[in-house]
């Protein structure tokens, strides 16, 4: 690559250095090697997701029933095309060094890849009026838990817990299609948003509802089954990382914990390990670290510590 002859000769000598530096510092470059997903692409169908999910609610405040159908119809389409494009893009990133021929940057995406990248877009699609179920679960289970809610309105207009739910809910369809990169595009994306971290991967059941939502973490291989409340700064997370005789990581298996249906998990508890099941009905109370398992219909608790009042000098 040629260097701007015209730039000042401290920047030139900085511009030579960069990319000596890319060449020698390959694994944070990507030159040369194919297509990529765009992250402005992504939030942008993140978006307009989110108006066939809330129609009236979100940019499309000028829906009316006389309307819907079209205006909702040429959204779909957009869709379609949108996440054609950007699957195809990831299954090429993926697929670059297989026997799939992805080519460089400049030759663009195969067409094999191009019709998977619709087909799969089709099928992620014909998953939104099941995940506008649960959504409508969410929304309900997070008005009923919480007494300084108004109205359902203010829950989808102002509650980040419903944010991280309703983008993990569709980023969990797209992980479960086999899509890569996207869905951790979009998680990570409502986790900048929102300071709740939800991976893609976990399973998570109707009627979910984070309450405030700041610092909670949940885990790839997390189980929650329904009717799981959590509040501020709770962790589900890994208790450890087993690796193999050479010393990797062994990856896809079940590190993170099963919660069970109508647990309540109070402020900045943490929950760690594969093995580790809260049963059902039981409650986990603020700031308690749990290794082990709990049997159904049980309240963990800290033992409460004792105050010391003095006066002031």
């Amino acid at each position: 690559m040629e260097i701007d002859t015209t730039q000042n000769p401290a920047l030139r000598q900085l511009t030579q250095r960069l990319l000596s530096s890319s060449h020698c510092m390959e694994t944070i470059e990507h030159l040369d090697g194919g297509r990529l997903p765009s992250s402005d692409a992504v939030i942008d169908i993140l978006q307009n997701l989110k108006d066939l999910l809330f129609p009236g609610y979100r940019r499309r405040q000028d829906l009316r029933r006389d309307n819907a159908a079209q205006q909702m119809g040429e959204l779909v389409d957009s869709l379609h095309r949108q996440l054609s494009q950007q699957i195809a893009r990831s299954l090429c990133h993926r697929r670059r060094w297989d026997d799939s021929g992805c080519g460089s940057q400049l030759s663009g995406v195969p067409s094999h890849l191009r019709d998977e990248g619709r087909e799969i877009a089709v099928a992620f699609l014909e998953t939104l009026p099941n995940v506008r179920e649960l959504l409508v679960s969410d929304v309900q289970a997070a008005y009923e838990g919480d007494p300084a809610a108004n109205s359902l309105d203010e829950i989808i207009f102002c509650y980040p817990g419903l944010e991280a739910v309703t983008v993990y809910r569709l980023a969990h369809q797209l992980h479960r299609l086999g899509v890569p990169l996207i869905p951790r595009m979009m998680s990570e994306w409502a986790h900048m948003q929102t300071g709740i971290d939800i991976h893609p991967g976990a399973q998570i059941g109707p009627s979910f509802f984070i309450d405030h939502g700041t610092g909670v973490v949940v885990g790839e291989t997390c189980e929650i089954a329904g009717h799981v409340k959590l509040y501020q700064g709770v962790t589900l997370g890994a208790l450890s990382f087993p690796k193999d005789a050479s010393g990797k990581l062994i990856r896809n298996q079940k590190r993170h914990p099963t919660i069970e249906r109508h647990v309540v998990i109070y402020a900045n508890a943490t929950v760690l390990g594969g093995q580790t099941i809260v049963g059902a009905e039981s409650i986990v109370g603020a700031s308690v670290s749990l290794t082990k398992s709990v049997p159904p219909r049980t309240v963990v608790t800290l033992e409460k510590p004792s105050l010391r009042f003095r006066e002031a000098a």
